[in-house]
């Protein structure tokens, strides 16, 4: 009999469905999507009636029934930046990964609603749409996307071979431009109001309201204020409420001037899109408005806009087939192809059974295990954290790091990064963990975004210094007090101040040829600023190190630009500050370098200092480390 004969055969296990959510100021909708696609369970729960994200995720999940989802993917009506969220219109804030843990999931992904819905676009049935005007889409062209909601949502999508890249834009807080005699006075009564009128302050359900109220003002009728609902259904009634009307109908108007713009600055001759809640409610009256009017009245480039064709997208949740493609395209991404997994799967036999949970788990997770702290990974493996250390030990490595590190390099081609939140309660493992990913995000960014013909620039101002000045203040001064140690070995007369007083005396005897350079995290520093500008004044350059567009980047002949955002009034910026020795490390290398260059004596010297003599010894094995 063959092995295994009169055995029921083991049922296929069935993937468990992934959820969907997008969430709103208002409203939070959820949805499960099963492997095939489909899409179902899909409920609307008000936001009012959770205290939290969680909380209403929870909710949702309360009732139903059948495998709990292990992935999800979340669009939020908010800029995502990072880590933490904070709700622009809603106070809700929460950490990602937190969030992650808490509802026990594989994956979460969290995207902006915007981007999300973008996204959905190149899946969208011919019935989810209604076309205005005329125009004919072209091909693998740019497509444009506006959504009057709560606030004016604007994205894009850009073709990219064979898939889109999504625009992230904040394009409804441009300043809003009258485009009639009418807007002009709604715009006069708006600055009553407001400081700045943007077109979200008046293409949005709040900005019915406002126009509302300000034709209101101008007819002089005494009339109570409406909301945004009630405005649209006293237009939509028989018979029409006039003023209601005319709300609604120069809101069209005014959405036809932000399509325009829309496309003309992004060229998106694929077509303009419009979705969020308002519009798809106006039915027929947005169909005979004076959105398509004004959308192709724009001068000489009239024609160019009458060939744009412009859609309502009329699909019930058409963000869920975005953020749903947005999971997809992630989770396909994942590869076990790597000779890390392949050597486990080999060796698997050989470990102990506790550790062969932790290969079990690893080998369905390996991007999750990468970026999980010890204590989840045991927890996930349902094994003590030495189990952990002893299973990538038996497989060759250092210890739980080593192992991490040749893996991710297998899965990715270059070491994980990731920002998380800090909290009250964290353990050693996920404090630490926390704290080193967030300084490794903060040098990748500052890698990716630094001015190399600024370093260049400093550079040059210090290779020909005869006498350099580091100024910081408070926890800038340990950074000055580095840069003195290093330039110092140049044989370059070097000091470092961290004394108001100091600084104003030494800046003031300052000449030609001298340098000082100058360490602010905000670059708003006074007593910075003053010394900045006494040795400016007696003619010497200086070198900045600060945030860009600061007051003290302004003044500077060379800006080495750190944008990282600490809150320096109430913490000690700890990222800045090794950002900020990292600017003083490039710029002595860079001078070593520059000088071994210019001197062959110079550079035997310097090639010494590789065997540890020299004084140029420390500056030089950084450089090699």
């Amino acid at each position: 009999m063959a092995a295994g004969a009169g055995r029921a055969a083991r049922p296929t296990p069935v993937e468990p469905p992934r959820l969907l959510a997008d969430i709103g100021a208002t409203n939070a909708r959820f949805a499960l999507q099963w492997p095939d696609g489909r899409i179902a369970s899909v409920a609307v729960l008000a936001c009012d009636d959770h205290p939290s994200l969680v909380a209403t995720v929870r909710a949702y999940l309360a009732p139903l029934t059948g495998a709990r989802p292990r992935h999800a993917a979340i669009a939020i009506a908010n800029p995502i930046d990072g880590d933490f969220v904070k709700m622009t219109n809603r106070d809700w804030q929460f950490s990602i990964e937190e969030t992650r843990r808490e509802l026990g999931l594989t994956t979460l992904l969290v995207v902006n609603d915007f981007t999300a819905l973008a996204m959905a676009l190149p899946h969208l049935a011919p019935g989810d749409l209604r076309q205005l005007g005329g125009g004919q889409p072209r091909e693998n062209s740019v497509i444009g996307l506006i959504g009057p909601g709560t606030g004016l949502g604007v994205s894009g999508l850009i073709p990219a071979d064979d898939r889109w890249i999504t625009l992230g834009s904040e394009g409804g807080h441009v300043s809003f431009a009258p485009a009639d005699a009418r807007e002009l006075a709604i715009l006069q009564y708006a600055w009553t109001e407001l400081e700045h009128v943007s077109f979200e302050r008046l293409v949005s359900g709040p900005g019915l309201e406002l126009i509302f109220r300000a034709l209101a003002a101008q007819a002089g009728a005494d009339v109570a204020p409406l909301k945004a609902p009630e405005i649209v259904e006293r237009a939509l009634a028989a018979p029409a409420d006039p003023l209601c009307l005319e709300t609604v109908e120069c809101f069209c108007a005014m959405l036809g001037t932000v399509a325009s713009d829309v496309a003309v600055t992004l060229g998106a001759v694929g077509g303009i899109y419009i979705g969020a809640g308002i519009v798809p409610r106006l039915g027929e009256l947005f169909d005979r408005s004076g959105f398509r009017a004004r959308f192709e009245s724009k001068g000489r480039f009239a024609g160019y806009l009458a060939d744009i064709p412009t859609y309502v997208i009329t699909a019930p949740h058409p963000a869920f087939l975005g953020v749903g493609a947005i999971l997809v395209a992630h989770l396909d991404q994942r590869s076990d192809d790597t000779p890390v997994l392949d050597n486990l799967r080999s060796a698997r036999a050989r470990l102990s059974p506790a550790e062969q949970r932790v290969a079990d788990w690893l080998l369905e997770h390996p991007r999750v295990f990468i970026g999980e702290p010890i204590a989840e990974i045991a927890r996930h493996a349902d094994v003590s954290q030495p189990t952990v250390i002893r299973f990538c030990r038996s497989l060759g490595f250092q210890g739980l790091a080593d192992f991490k590190l040749k893996l991710a390099s297998g899965l990715t081609g270059t070491i994980p990064v990731r920002h998380s939140s800090v909290k009250l309660g964290d353990a050693a493992p996920d404090l630490s963990a926390k704290v080193l990913d967030n300084t490794i995000s903060a040098i990748v960014r500052f890698r990716d975004l630094l001015d190399t013909q600024a370093v260049e620039r400093a550079i040059g101002l210090l290779q020909n210094a005869r006498r350099i000045e580091f100024y910081g203040m408070g926890n800038s001064g340990v950074v000055a007090l580095d840069g003195q140690h290093k330039f110092f070995r140049f044989r370059i007369p070097t000091v470092a101040y961290s004394d108001a007083r100091l600084q104003e005396m030494a800046a003031s005897l300052l000449g030609p040829g001298d340098v000082v350079v100058a360490v602010s995290s905000s670059g708003k520093h006074a007593d910075i600023l003053h010394s900045v500008d006494l040795a400016l004044a007696a003619g010497a350059s200086v070198i900045a190190i600060a945030a860009s567009h600061s007051p003290l980047a302004r003044r500077a002949t060379a800006t080495i630009a750190v944008d990282h955002a600490e809150d320096g009034q109430h913490y000690i910026a700890m990222v800045s500050r090794i950002l900020h020795l990292l600017a003083i490390d490039v710029l002595a290398v860079g001078l070593a370098v520059r000088r071994m260059e210019q001197s062959p004596e110079l550079r035997d010297l310097i090639g010494n200092a590789t065997a540890g003599t020299g004084p140029f010894a420390s500056i030089i094995s950084h450089a090699a480390g």
